[in-house]
């Protein structure tokens, strides 16, 4: 398993699968992780911690399955040629193919996409499918397979392909394990949305904002028309979505949505049922809920019920 770093590499999208194979292999499995880098020499991490890399990428040899992590920045600026270079070699022979967050870019910066789906962060996926009109961007999935190419969404997500691919290699079993020992919920299907209600944290005091989300999280069933939430905000209907979109990077509705699941996950969660969940979220009915949840969520409330108690 072969991970490429390089400097300003995101370190949970190295740290995350790396120790999901180590802690497959305390269950079975037998897996040898190796960071590579372009010219093998250490790199430091975006976190300032320095990752030493134990060969270069020339000197990798085949590798059965290569990741390619992602870094804060890395679009904003053409890629080194080196990257590419080593990204090309690395990739060439593998078995299996996976990036992790921004790392899909580099992927396709070299041909591997063209034509195939695949993912990235989703404040990233716009500028993705317009630098890449071959690819076929899923922008809310957590991971999406294609082949033996693998993307996924970037920081916790990283965690999830690994796990994918170790119910690949060693099956459900022990993936659960693995799950369990480093407790992390192991059923996150790779279609289930990558999105979760953005925090009002990030916005200025005087941002309009701030209130008309509050009010959402406070009580998520309520009226929250476009009209009546440009009322709560004190701003035109046009404002409103310009901010939602500048500052949150989504629509209000999508936003009111993304409330509304996460309240009834929580309430499952809790034990409710499915209608009273369904009632208290602001869905209404069961049968709106339902829908919602297989296409956002990736499955049915009921099984997703299951899985948490499972999990637990």
């Amino acid at each position: 398993m072969g991970i490429l770093v390089y400097d300003n590499v995101t370190m949970i999208d190295v740290a995350g699968p790396a120790d999901v194979f180590s802690h497959a292999n305390s269950f079975g499995a037998d897996y040898e992780t190796l960071l590579v880098s372009a010219d093998g020499r250490s790199v430091k991490a975006s976190n300032g911690l320095t990752l030493t890399a134990e060969l270069p990428a020339a000197e990798a040899g085949r590798l059965d399955t290569v990741i390619v992590p992602g870094a804060y920045g890395m679009i904003s600026r053409p890629f080194e040629q080196a990257l590419t270079d080593a990204v090309t070699t690395l990739t060439a022979e593998a078995r299996r193919i996976a990036s992790v967050c921004t790392g899909s870019f580099l992927l396709a910066q070299i041909g591997l996409l063209d034509y195939r789906r695949a993912t990235t962060h989703w404040t990233r996926a716009a500028q993705f499918a317009k630098a890449f009109p071959r690819v076929r961007v899923d922008s809310e999935a957590l991971f999406v397979r294609d082949g033996h190419i693998i993307t996924s969404a970037g920081v916790s997500s990283g965690i999830d392909l690994a796990l994918a691919i170790v119910e690949d290699d060693c099956g459900p079993r022990v993936a659960r394990q693995v799950a369990r020992q480093m407790v992390v919920f192991l059923q996150r299907p790779g279609s289930q949305s990558q999105f979760s209600a953005p925090s009002r944290d990030h916005l200025a005091a005087d941002n309009p904002l701030r209130r008309l989300m509050d009010t959402i999280a406070a009580d998520p069933a309520g009226d929250y028309s476009l009209a009546r939430m440009s009322t709560i905000a004190n701003v035109s209907t046009r404002s409103l979505t310009r901010l939602f979109h500048d500052d949150i990077g989504t629509t209000p509705a999508r936003y009111v949505e993304l409330i509304r699941i996460e309240a009834a996950q929580m309430m499952l969660k809790a034990g409710a049922s499915v209608a009273e969940a369904a009632a208290r979220s602001g869905f209404g009915t069961s049968e709106t809920l339902r829908r919602v949840f297989v296409a956002r969520v990736g499955s049915s409330p009921s099984v997703y019920q299951e899985q948490v108690r499972s999990a637990s």
